[in-house]
């Protein structure tokens, strides 16, 4: 099979053996794979893949269709939609996953939608709902809005109807943030010093939280699951005690597959009915074949886009 690989910091196609499923898994015939900031860390040699994983082929998300099965698979046969995340090795022709990591791909998403699905909308959904709790009616600001994460996370804020401050760089992107379900959005550092918030999705890093911990209302929360901009912060605890704050922080990359499977059922169960709605959608900014992966790298970290990047594999 062919795959985008990394070889000296660069990312190339090269020609791998092509997997096989052992039991539970399914070899599923990769359509579209995302990309995401976790890939480009890895090209520069400061995300490794997790052990298990490929260690030279990227992608953390992806969708196709199934091929073929190790035993005991129960539930995806032959010619099944799937999508899902992966610990590594989503951008290739052929990838075997766990069956209880996938979910089916609704009818409504095509395959690029489908595979820029998986890690942003999962991602977010984790982060906001499982971890910090968000509830209808309460403020949420979501650092980093224009991004995959940032409009999964827009989105889904709105579908449970809090209000949504969203922030970003470019302003050109702010009319298309607003139209995800953006009640505000703003450039970074231009919000209103006294406006406070019930939770905080920091996608941007250090440098925030800061600012972060002082638009906490009283028992706010803080998720952090971006870095891009820095992995230290100065915090004030007495303030963070003053409003009996949190601050919390995740990856999904290396979590143990009970956890996946955790995430991709609370995933279907709850937002692939609001995919069906048309309630939730997947911006796609551009795609690429497989053959362009190291322009569509390039374009990643240009940034200024908004929505998803996504590998076309045919």
């Amino acid at each position: 099979m062919r795959a985008a690989t990394i070889r000296d910091g660069e990312v190339l196609v090269a020609e791998h053996d092509d997997p096989t499923p052992g039991p539970g898994e399914l070899l599923v015939r990769v359509r579209a794979a995302g990309l995401n900031g976790a890939d480009l860390l890895q090209r520069r040699g400061h995300y490794p893949a997790p052990a298990g994983s490929p260690a030279d082929i990227p992608g953390l998300e992806l969708a196709g269709e199934v091929v073929g099965a190790g035993r005991d698979v129960t539930r995806f046969g032959p010619g099944a939609r799937v999508m899902g995340i992966v610990g590594g090795g989503g951008q290739a022709e052929l990838l075997v996953v766990h069956e209880r990591q996938v979910t089916p791909v609704p009818d409504v998403l095509d395959w690029h939608q489908a595979g820029g699905f998986s890690e942003v909308f999962t991602t977010a959904h984790d982060a906001l709902v499982t971890q910090a709790g968000l509830r209808p009616g309460e403020r949420l600001l979501v650092h980093g809005a224009a991004g995959g994460v940032g409009t999964a996370a827009v989105q889904i804020g709105r579908a449970l109807g809090a209000h949504v401050t969203a922030t970003a760089r470019n302003v050109d992107l702010h009319p298309r943030i607003a139209e995800l379900g953006a009640d505000v959005v703003a450039e970074p550092g231009a919000l209103p010093e006294d406006e406070r918030f019930d939770v905080v999705l920091e996608l941007v890093g250090g440098p925030d939280v800061t600012a972060d911990v002082r638009r906490l209302r009283t028992g706010g929360r803080i998720v952090v699951i971006g870095v891009g901009a820095g992995i230290k912060a100065e915090v004030n605890l007495v303030a963070l005690m003053g409003v009996r704050g949190r601050i919390m922080a995740s990856t999904l990359r290396a979590r143990p597959l009970e956890e996946k499977a955790a995430a991709a059922r609370a995933v279907e169960r709850e937002l692939l009915p609001l995919v069906e709605r048309g309630a939730l959608t997947v911006p796609i900014a551009v795609s690429y074949p497989l053959e362009e992966v190291s322009a569509a790298y390039d374009r990643f970290a240009a940034g200024g886009k908004l929505g998803k990047i996504v590998l076309d594999l045919g």
